[in-house]
């Protein structure tokens, strides 16, 4: 009894080895496009401001200034890629609390008073187009 465990445990062990020797056949290294990269890291960055623009305290401080929670959604969605990563920028610098939160609020009030004011889109009744 004692010998055939040891044998049974023996060949586990070898087989284990073998298979632990062996190189994966799905791994493999290679340069992908600099476009591939740019684009995960553009969806990432919007990822990060939608989840920040997600957050509840957020949206009442969007609510304090005027701004409909879901009109500003729609308004980052529409931001190209450099002026999300910019804004994720800012996310990444600013410092843990309260003034992180308004930082990015402010970000987003000019961003959206900017566009306004080129005629862009109409959020704020105050605004008139250049157009």
């Amino acid at each position: 009894m004692q010998g055939s465990i040891k044998r049974l445990t023996s060949r586990c062990l070898i087989v284990a080895m073998v298979a632990l020797g062996t190189p994966m056949p799905y791994a493999h290294a290679g340069l992908i496009p600099t476009g591939e990269v740019s684009a995960v890291q553009a969806q990432a960055d919007r990822d990060r401001v939608r989840a920040f623009m997600d957050r509840e305290d957020v949206r009442q401080q969007l609510q304090a200034l005027g701004v409909d929670a879901r009109v500003a959604q729609d308004r980052v969605a529409a931001l190209s890629d450099e002026e999300v990563a910019r804004i994720a920028g800012k996310l990444d610098q600013a410092p843990a609390g309260g003034d992180s939160v308004l930082g990015v609020l402010f970000a987003v009030f000019i961003i959206l008073l900017v566009t306004d004011l080129l005629g862009l889109t109409k959020v704020f009744p105050f605004t008139k187009p250049a157009r």
